[in-house]
């Protein structure tokens, strides 16, 4: 009877320490995301003041006198360089795979022609809707040509460029990472795309840390830059490359900034 009592609590006793094992586990790695998200966080942060305290050195008033182009153009350069040379040194040291490839082309483009256009249809219905209401879209610089054309080429060359590499490749793969795999929510989306896609949408809050104080907060423009995080990010990891997300991205705003000035101009 003590011998069958002694067996029946052994077994009890390793199930105890197979759950405190991996509540350890799961704690160690909750700890890594989090430290992780604030690392990615705080690089976010860094790139964007370093931007524009590089932009603000340069005096661009015979490319572009009214400062509606060039700036953003050096400050989003500026990030991409930065996220370029963080990915190069994690490369090293996870032997990571951050998507710099075609990878799967044929599902890549069936995403990029479906998606844009969707968005042509959202962008133009978006605009059309404003329009009817009274309330179109104002801009506090002169649409002339050149502002124009300067606008739509930086949407077009820099937005999905630098803003992919910085807010999808680097921190979709540093927090598979720190998670130890990729984790699923559903079919289609993973824990990391949603985290990282939260990053982005704090990028497109202006807000200042000291003194704290949020100086625009446009509830469609997080709306739609979170909804954009997961399309991107869900394609990024079903494509295995950062390129469909960048082109996705870049014709995305060309397409909504350009109908813009379209109602603009136009109508």
């Amino acid at each position: 009877m003590p011998g069958g009592a002694l067996q029946k609590k052994e077994p009890l006793k390793g199930m105890k320490m197979n759950e405190v094992e991996n509540k350890s586990q799961r704690t160690v790695t909750i700890l890594r995301v989090f430290f992780g998200l604030v690392f990615l966080f705080g690089i976010q942060l860094m790139a964007g003041k370093l931007g524009w305290a590089i932009a603000d050195f340069f005096s661009c008033e015979t490319v572009d006198p009214d400062g509606v182009f060039v700036p953003l153009s050096i400050h989003h350069l500026i990030l991409m360089e930065i996220a370029l040379a963080i990915i190069l040194i994690m490369r090293i040291g996870i032997q990571a795979d951050f998507g710099f490839q075609w990878g799967d082309r044929k599902m890549g483009f069936r995403y990029f022609l479906l998606f844009t256009a969707t968005i042509a249809v959202i962008a133009m219905g978006y605009h059309a809707l404003l329009r009817a209401l009274g309330q179109p879209i104002s801009y506090d610089y002169p649409l002339t040509t050149r502002n124009i054309l300067g606008t739509l080429g930086f949407q077009l060359f820099l937005t999905g460029t630098s803003e992919e590499i910085l807010y999808r490749a680097l921190p979709v793969t540093l927090i598979i990472f720190a998670f130890g795999k990729s984790v699923s929510i559903s079919k289609h989306v993973t824990w990391e795309v949603v985290l990282a896609s939260f990053l982005f949408t704090a990028a497109h809050i202006h807000w200042t840390i000291s003194p704290f104080s949020i100086s625009e907060l446009n509830i469609f423009g997080l709306v739609y830059a979170f909804a954009m995080g997961i399309l991107n990010g869900v394609v990024y990891q079903k494509t295995r490359s950062i390129l469909y997300p960048m082109l996705m991205h870049s014709v995305s705003n060309v397409i909504m900034v350009g109908s813009g000035y379209l109602f603009a101009l136009l109508i």
